[in-house]
C-alpha cells in the first residue's frame, strides 16, 4: 500500500482561517478606523499571522487553542522583532481572535498573553533645548512648526493636516481644532502668543496652514508638506543647535506631557489634551518622573494645606 502523503493545507483566501480575517479586515474597516491603523491589522495578519499559520498547517479557527497562540507568541519572541513590536503583534492577533470568540468559532478562554512592556527611561527636551532648535530653524515657518509641536503636544500628522479654519478664539481663550486617531476632533489649548504668530502666519493664500517653500510645476499651487521632509527639517536644526542625540517630532510630544506634568497639570487634563484614550502613555511618562519630582509635588500638596 502507497505511504499516504502529508497534505498541507490550501492557505488561500477561500480557507476558512483566511476568509476569517478577510471578514475581521472588512469589521474593522467599518467602524471607521483610519488608513494606519487598517493597513497595520492587514500587516500584521496577511503577512505575519496567516503564513505562520499555513507553515504550522492551521487552517480552522478551530485549531487556535491556547498551545498553538502561546507557539505564535514565542515565534515573534525569537525573531529579531523589538518588544514593542511584538506587544503590537500581539495586541493585533488578539483582537482578531477576541472578534472569533465573540461569534464562538474560537474557545473563548483561549488569549494572547502579552510580553511584558520593557521599561526604558524616556529621554526628553529641556525648554532651554527646545528654544535653541527654534532659533537654529531657517525659516519663520520651521520655526513656527517646532513651537507648535513643543507647546502643544500634538502628534506630526495632526501638524500637517491643520488648516485656518482650525484657529479657534473663545473670549480670551485660544485653541487649534485637531483631528486625532479614531477621527476624535479636540481642541488643543495655545498661548495666546504662540497663536497670534500662528494667525499672522496663515493669513496667507493657502488653505493649509504648512506647506511647502515651491510651487507645483503643474498647478502653481504651494504643495502640502511632507512629513519626511519635516522631519529632516528637525533633524537639520537639532545638529545646528549642537544637540547630539537623535531628535524627532514624536520627541516635542513626550517633552511637553513631561514638563506639563512636573508643573503639576493633572493627567486627565493631559489625557484630553494629548487626544489618548486612556492614561497608558500618561502613566508611561510618569516612569521617567525621578523622585525629585514625586518629592516636590508632596511639597506643593502640604503647602497648599498649610502644613509647611
Amino acid at each position: 500500500m502507497a505511504k499516504a502523503l502529508h497534505v498541507v493545507p490550501d492557505f488561500s483566501r477561500s480557507s476558512e482561517l483566511a476568509g476569517l480575517v478577510s471578514d475581521y479586515e472588512a469589521h474593522q474597516k467599518s467602524r471607521g478606523l483610519s488608513p494606519r491603523t487598517l493597513a497595520l491589522t492587514s500587516n500584521v495578519l496577511q503577512r505575519t499571522f496567516l503564513p505562520w499559520c499555513l507553515k504550522e498547517s492551521l487552517s480552522s479557527p478551530g485549531q487556535l487553542d491556547q498551545k498553538t497562540l502561546d507557539r505564535f507568541v514565542s515565534n515573534l519572541l525569537d525573531r529579531s522583532l523589538a518588544r514593542e513590536s511584538v506587544r503590537t503583534y500581539t495586541r493585533t492577533v488578539g483582537s482578531f481572535v477576541r472578534w472569533t470568540q465573540a461569534d464562538g468559532v474560537v474557545n473563548v478562554a483561549v488569549q494572547l498573553h502579552q510580553p511584558k512592556r520593557q521599561t526604558r527611561l524616556l529621554q526628553v527636551l529641556t525648554r532651554e533645548e527646545i528654544a535653541r532648535v527654534e532659533e537654529s530653524a531657517n525659516t519663520e515657518r520651521d520655526r513656527l512648526i517646532i513651537r507648535l509641536l513643543a507647546d502643544s503636544g500634538i502628534r506630526l500628522g495632526e501638524l500637517l493636516g491643520l488648516r485656518k479654519e482650525d484657529l479657534v478664539a473663545r473670549g480670551r481663550e485660544r485653541y487649534i481644532k485637531v483631528w486625532g486617531k479614531g477621527a476624535r476632533e479636540r481642541l488643543v489649548p495655545l498661548p495666546p502668543r504662540l497663536y497670534e504668530r500662528l494667525s499672522r502666519f496663515a493669513s496667507r493664500g493657502h488653505e493649509r496652514i504648512f506647506v511647502t517653500l515651491r510651487r507645483s510645476p503643474k498647478t502653481g499651487e504651494y504643495l502640502p508638506l511632507a512629513s519626511r521632509s519635516l522631519q529632516n527639517m528637525i533633524r537639520y536644526a537639532a545638529e545646528a543647535a549642537g544637540l547630539q542625540r537623535r531628535i524627532h517630532p514624536h520627541l516635542f510630544r513626550h517633552s511637553y506631557a513631561t514638563w506639563a506634568l512636573r508643573r503639576r497639570m493633572n493627567p486627565l487634563q493631559m489625557q484630553r489634551i494629548l487626544g489618548h484614550a486612556d492614561l497608558t502613555m500618561i502613566s508611561t511618562v510618569y516612569s521617567h518622573l525621578d523622585a525629585s519630582d514625586s518629592y516636590s509635588a508632596m511639597l506643593d500638596l502640604l503647602r497648599s494645606d498649610g502644613a509647611v
